[in-house]
């Protein structure tokens, strides 16, 4: 259950309390998720056209850099709002101006990936990132000795990386790949930077619940995607029989990802500012093999009707390489901290091994896969029941 504090005038800024009892996500927090959903979906959709259009490679590209771009502006907020949001009309006001500042980003997704043209993008990150870094003065006013050296730290950090991301606009195109790998390498420098002489008072309650919740959205807007894909396919093309399997296979696959990362609580493993940066950065993964899941499922339907310009294997490919990496990353982060013995660890890399070997089980693969996702969870819960039944 969401809670949010009372709405205060405009109020010193200061940190919260890590062991503050009942912290819960505000209701500021899930319409700002809802608004970065916009720009989740935009970039699924341009995924897809590009991959059944036969440039799936071209497409990955943009896609990798335009959900960092993302993602990253979303992760910057939450780790800053679980330090220090104090809800008052300032902090309000501020954190809607970054809404704004997404909202322009998803404008520009589309001529990202077609024309690899990032003015309009490079525009919302200026307007989400100045907010962000206002927001880190304003700490620091509220902050004195090394809390108010990180706040400044990071203040600086933001507004020297918003200038790098400048050379896209300005670089052969050839080239940009290597200018987004050098500063979201730049990007997430800053924060270890920042905190190395005094550590933000984030939650790990709450960042786990944030980092749940941000996953909830993207698998609602992949279910969302492919519904759209399956209902035009049916409704223009009439291929009701060809669509069933996939609209199986892709609700299986959605629900097992579901079901695998909501099984453990994720905020135990959040102890640290070591285990907390690797476990963050590593939801990158995870939240864009997430959103690629509906990518993929569309591009199957597209091409089960004869729409895209793909061959079988890689319209399932769509499907099962992010599914396979989706579950191999939640393993890796956190599923595998609480497996006990050498079963429990093996079913999720197991599946996804499974899973890829689907790519090649021809119009049946999404289905396939689905069901070794099915397989997979029900293995999971029935090793857990062992294993609790043996220590009673």
């Amino acid at each position: 259950m969401t809670s949010t504090p009372r709405m205060r005038p405009v109020r010193p800024l200061v940190s919260r309390r890590r062991d503050e009892a009942h912290r819960a996500a505000t209701l500021l927090e899930l319409f700002f998720d809802l608004c970065f959903v916009v720009a989740v979906a935009q970039a699924g959709a341009q995924l897809v056209h590009a991959v059944a259009e036969g440039h799936a490679g071209e497409g990955l590209v943009s896609y990798v850099m335009v959900f960092f771009a993302i993602w990253w502006a979303w992760m910057n907020f939450t780790w800053f709002a679980s330090a220090y949001d104090n809800d008052d009309a300032l902090y309000r006001t501020v954190t809607l101006v970054q809404i704004a500042g997404v909202l322009i980003l998803a404008a520009g997704v589309a001529r990202a990936f077609e024309e690899h043209e990032f003015l309009v993008v490079w525009l919302g990150y200026v307007v989400m990132r100045l907010a962000l870094a206002s927001q880190w003065l304003r700490a620091a006013r509220g902050a004195s000795g090394a809390e108010r050296t990180m706040a400044l730290r990071y203040a600086g950090g933001v507004a020297a990386c918003q200038v790098g991301w400048t050379a896209l606009l300005f670089v052969p195109e050839g080239f940009r790949p290597w200018v987004f790998l050098v500063m979201a390498l730049a990007e997430m420098a800053v924060p270890p930077l920042a905190e190395r002489d005094f550590a933000s008072s984030w939650h790990a309650h709450h960042i786990a619940e944030r980092y749940g919740l941000f996953t909830i959205i993207v698998l609602g807007e992949t279910i969302a995607a492919a519904t759209v894909g399956v209902k035009t396919g049916v409704e223009e093309n009439d291929a009701l029989g060809e669509l069933l399997p996939i609209a199986a296979g892709g609700l299986l696959l959605i629900f097992a990802a579901w079901w695998v990362y909501f099984v453990v609580p994720a905020d135990r493993r959040l102890r640290s500012n070591r285990e907390a940066f690797l476990w963050g950065y590593g939801h990158y993964g995870i939240s864009a093999s997430a959103a690629a899941i509906g990518a993929g499922i569309e591009v199957a339907v597209e091409q089960a009707v004869g729409k895209a310009h793909v061959s079988d294997i890689a319209a399932a490919a769509a499907v099962t390489l992010p599914s396979a990496l989706f579950l191999l990353l939640v393993w890796a982060l956190h599923a595998r901290y609480f497996k006990v013995g050498i079963a429990q660890q093996l079913v999720l890399p197991s599946a996804a091994l499974a899973i890829l070997l689907c790519t090649f089980a021809g119009r049946w693969a999404v289905l396939a896969a689905g069901l070794v996702a099915a397989a997979a969870v029900a293995s999971g819960v029935t090793l857990t029941w062992r294993t609790a039944a043996r220590g009673t």
